[in-house]
C-alpha cells in the first residue's frame, strides 16, 4: 500500500472522528461541566481564501461541503491539497475546512511539523503574523504561503451562558482534566466565547493521543 493511500486513510478517519468524540462529564468538577461538553480532535487541515481556492482548483471553483462540523456553519470539504515543506517534504492529502477565510492558514500537529521540517509556533487560529510558510499544491495550481503554518493552541468554544456558568470570559484560560489510562491535565485552554458557540474543546492529534482520549472515563473542564 502506498504512503499516499495510508495518509489519505488516516486523514479520512480523523476527519470522520473530528466531532464524534463526546465524553459526558459527571458533574463533579468545581464548576460542574454541562452534560453537552464535547471534546474533539482537530486533525491537520487547511483554511483557504476564495482566491486560493480558485488558484488550486480552477477558475470559478468553490469548496464542496462533505461533512458538517460541530460548530454551526463550519464543514469539512471534499477537497484536499498537498502541503509541502522545506526540502520537499510533504503531506499528500490534507483536508480543507470551510467556509473560506480572509487569509489562508495551515494547522498541523507537532509531529506533522517534524515530518515537514517546519518548527511550528503555537498560535491562536488567525494569528499568523511572523509564522512559517509552505507550498500548497492542488490539481490546478500551486500557492506559496509566506506565512500561515501553525500549531493551533488548544482552546474551548462556548457561548456567553457557558462562560457565565464557568465564571470566565472570552480570552481567559481554563484547564481540561482527562481521566484515562494516561490521565493528564491540559492547562491554558484559550476561551473563545461568543453568542452562538457550542460548548466544545479542540485538541490536536498529538494531545488527543497523549491523553488516550478515545478511552477517557471522565472529562472535567475547570477555571484556572
Amino acid at each position: 500500500m502506498s504512503t499516499a493511500t495510508l495518509n489519505r486513510a488516516t486523514v479520512e478517519r480523523i476527519v470522520r472522528e473530528i466531532v464524534l468524540r463526546k465524553v459526558a462529564t459527571s458533574g463533579e468538577a468545581a464548576f460542574g461541566a454541562p452534560s453537552n461538553l464535547v471534546v474533539s480532535i482537530s486533525a491537520r487541515h487547511v483554511h483557504l481564501t476564495d482566491e486560493h481556492v480558485e488558484t488550486l482548483f480552477g477558475r470559478g471553483a468553490v469548496l464542496t461541503p462533505m461533512k458538517a462540523l460541530y460548530q454551526d456553519g463550519f464543514y469539512a470539504a471534499k477537497e484536499t491539497v498537498m502541503v509541502v515543506g522545506p526540502r520537499r517534504r510533504m503531506l499528500p492529502e490534507v483536508r480543507i475546512l470551510g467556509p473560506t477565510r480572509p487569509a489562508s492558514q495551515v494547522e498541523l500537529a507537532f509531529t506533522d511539523g517534524i515530518s515537514l521540517g517546519i518548527d511550528l509556533p503555537v498560535r491562536a487560529s488567525g494569528k499568523i503574523s511572523g509564522t512559517p510558510g509552505c507550498v500548497i499544491v492542488g490539481p490546478k495550481g500551486v500557492v506559496e504561503l509566506k506565512e500561515g503554518v501553525i500549531r493551533a493552541e488548544r482552546h474551548v468554544h462556548m457561548n456567553y451562558d457557558h462562560a457565565k456558568h464557568y465564571g470566565v470570559k472570552n480570552g481567559d484560560r481554563m484547564s481540561l482534566r482527562v481521566h484515562s489510562a494516561c490521565s493528564v491535565v491540559l492547562e491554558d485552554l484559550l476561551v473563545r466565547a461568543d453568542e452562538a458557540n457550542k460548548l466544545e474543546v479542540h485538541l490536536d492529534t498529538d494531545e488527543g493521543n497523549a491523553c488516550d482520549l478515545d478511552h477517557a472515563t471522565k472529562i472535567e473542564l475547570v477555571r484556572q
